[in-house]
């Protein structure tokens, strides 16, 4: 990889971050070489930061790294692209990504969050804290029923009703994943990997 580095006055080339699973551009950085030795070498992205004058590996402080998988170099060899499998919201605001796009996985991620505080910090009006006190048997019936309630409105033309169905099911669907200890994304990995056969 042929990078070059004395192209811009600073001798920093602009990193483009993009998330492997979903291809979203998470951000922007800027590079010199040390900073990507040190990405090579940890497998971790480390920038350049032109305000604090070093070398800065994204997550250092948040825990929130940037886990590389790929490095591409575009076709004028000063610029970078590199994909990652982020470890946690990229964004200092708390977004997934610092472009403030709107991202139906970012609101999927919120709400299992939220689901896992129901979880593990229970409180007496949550209706979701109350099936997971109910167990196991209880929060697997509820996803019954509502599954049996979509195919019922699938058979009808009302739009509203479906789709209130399909969300009932999904949110239901994400609390009995938790209850079993996992993720949505454990789900993805699945497929993911029934994809590539």
């Amino acid at each position: 990889m042929n990078i070059d580095f004395k192209k811009y006055a600073d001798g920093l080339v602009p990193t483009i971050i993009q998330d492997m699973k979903t291809n979203k551009i998470l951000m922007l950085g800027f590079m010199n070489g040390d900073a990507l030795e040190k990405t090579k070498k940890e497998n971790r992205v480390t920038f350049y930061s032109r305000s604090k004058k070093r070398l800065w590996t994204k997550g250092e402080e948040s825990g929130n790294f940037l886990n590389v998988k790929e490095i591409f170099l575009d076709c004028d060899q000063d610029a970078l692209l590199i994909k990652v499998d982020p470890a946690g919201p990229v964004c200092h605001t708390g977004a997934d990504t610092c472009f403030n796009e709107k991202n139906t996985g970012h609101f999927l991620s919120h709400l299992e969050k939220i689901i896992a505080q129901r979880k593990n910090d229970p409180t007496e009006k949550s209706y979701t804290s109350s099936l997971f006190a109910k167990g196991i048997n209880k929060i697997a019936q509820k996803v019954g029923e509502e599954a049996t309630e979509l195919v019922i409105e699938a058979k009808d033309d009302n739009r509203e009703l479906f789709l209130g169905e399909a969300a009932d099911l999904l949110f239901h669907y994400l609390i009995l994943l938790r209850a079993k200890n996992f993720e949505l994304n454990d789900v993805i990995q699945v497929l993911e990997k029934r994809h590539a056969k």
